[in-house]
């Protein structure tokens, strides 16, 4: 087999990243890890750092996988980099080949070889012999094939943060990763739809039916059935490793550190929340476009940043509330004169660490703030022991009250009100219209 030569691979992947749109580079720069931000440079510059990093093989099988993530699963792309990958999996498999003739023949390799192969037999395996429906990774991974009569059962592990993107009719779709893992293994599923962004949760297991398999892997569409199920044990080893699979987190530092960061450099804080704004229509002047986009602050021991989560990433800081306690992982760092503050990527997750005490209260309804342009969500101005705050209700839950889809009219009808609440921070979960004031 002819080897890999750095002059093609290098010409080739100058070309790929020619290829990106500006978000793509950016994400493909985030999932280069060993890469210092100080070593990033332009397009021009970056594919010789990329090698001099990784290496040929390690390369190619990072582009690759950033590729699948982006995705850029197109021609254009694709063309470039298949023949690297074929002539890769080409060499680890001879490569593989000559490790089984090294050890043909050898005695003890053959003898330990039949030990764990009687060890690996022996093990109980009872629950899949009697369910022929039931399917593992491995054999799916080996197979590249599911039918609709088949399942896999399996442990999410990580899951990637929402990405959204308009279709040729202009309406706007949305997309996660997820790693799924058994006791034979792990892969990565892409999960189509906004609503089972909420349904498919880390930690939990789940029964996986008619999935999308094709040459870009495994995809949960419209079709595709995936109830929770009962808790899937996977090996600390395997775990670890599908852990990974999504994307690395950003280390964990302070606010007062992450302000020293030059600009678009990756981290991850911890912190209190102290203030929630509406989601709001934003352009993005780079890209000609408007998204969606909204900001909160977070305050740690020693500092306080003001974090905006960009499109699909605003449906994960509608779960957070004030006096909520979180992680935020893989934010970049954003300068504007003295100002810094941290946005949202591809990869950015919220993990809840301590959520705010629930509450029962009288309130005093006194004005509507706004309405976000999701309509989902709705901030009302009410006064609690004296004090006026800012408070965030679902939108549903006062249409329900008010006995009306035109709540806003019926609510400034009333306003100002007495109101019986549930409040969670800066939320409020349940509401009861007392009498107005």
């Amino acid at each position: 087999m002819p080897k890999i030569s750095e002059k093609d691979w290098k010409s080739d992947l100058t070309s790929i990243l020619q290829e990106l749109k500006e978000d793509q580079y950016n994400i493909l720069l985030e999932n280069l890890s060993e890469i210092p931000q100080g070593r990033r440079k332009s397009r021009e510059e970056m594919p010789q750092i990329i090698i001099e990093h990784y290496g040929i093989k390690e390369s190619i099988s990072e582009i690759k996988e950033a590729m699948e993530k982006i995705p850029r699963r197109d021609p254009a792309v694709q063309d470039l980099l298949r023949p690297f990958v074929e002539k890769l999996k080409n060499k680890r498999e001879k490569d593989k080949m000559g490790k089984k003739r090294k050890y043909a023949g050898d005695p003890e390799h053959e003898e330990q070889k039949s030990s764990a192969d009687q060890l690996k037999n022996s093990r109980p395996d009872t629950e899949r012999n009697n369910q022929p429906w039931r399917k593992t990774i491995r054999d799916l991974k080996a197979s590249s094939q599911l039918l609709d009569t088949e399942a896999i059962v399996g442990k999410v592990m990580q899951k990637s943060g929402l990405h959204t993107y308009k279709k040729q009719d202009d309406k706007e779709n949305a997309f996660f990763y997820v790693s799924v893992a058994d006791d034979t293994g792990f892969i990565e599923v892409m999960v189509y739809g906004k609503h089972r962004y909420q349904e498919i949760n880390e930690e939990s297991s789940y029964l996986f039916r008619k999935l999308i398999i094709d040459k870009n892997g495994v995809k949960v569409i419209k079709k595709s059935k995936v109830p929770e199920t009962h808790a899937v044990e996977v090996p600390a080893e395997l775990e670890k490793e599908a852990r990974k699979l999504i994307c690395i987190q950003s280390p964990v530092c302070s606010v007062a550190k992450a302000k020293t960061y030059p600009e678009k450099y990756g981290v991850s804080v911890e912190g209190t929340v102290t203030e929630i704004y509406p989601v709001k229509e934003t352009e993005v002047t780079s890209q000609q476009r408007t998204t969606k986009m909204q900001e909160f602050h977070l305050e740690d021991d020693k500092d306080s940043i003001s974090i905006c989560m960009w499109g699909g990433n605003t449906e994960q800081s509608k779960e957070i509330s004030v006096g909520d306690v979180i992680k935020v992982t893989n934010v970049k760092t954003s300068h504007y004169y003295d100002t810094v503050s941290l946005n949202s990527t591809g990869f950015t997750r919220i993990f809840m660490i301590e959520r705010a005490p629930v509450q029962t209260v009288r309130i005093q309804i006194q004005a509507i703030e706004s309405t976000d342009t999701t309509q989902t969500q709705t901030f009302l101005d009410a006064v609690i022991n004296g004090q006026i705050k800012t408070f965030v209700v679902a939108s549903q839950l006062l249409a329900s009250e008010f006995d009306s889809i035109d709540f806003r009219k019926s609510l400034l009808d009333k306003i100002p009100f007495l109101a019986d609440a549930e409040i969670q921070g800066s939320k409020i979960n349940k509401m009861k219209y007392i009498t107005k004031i």
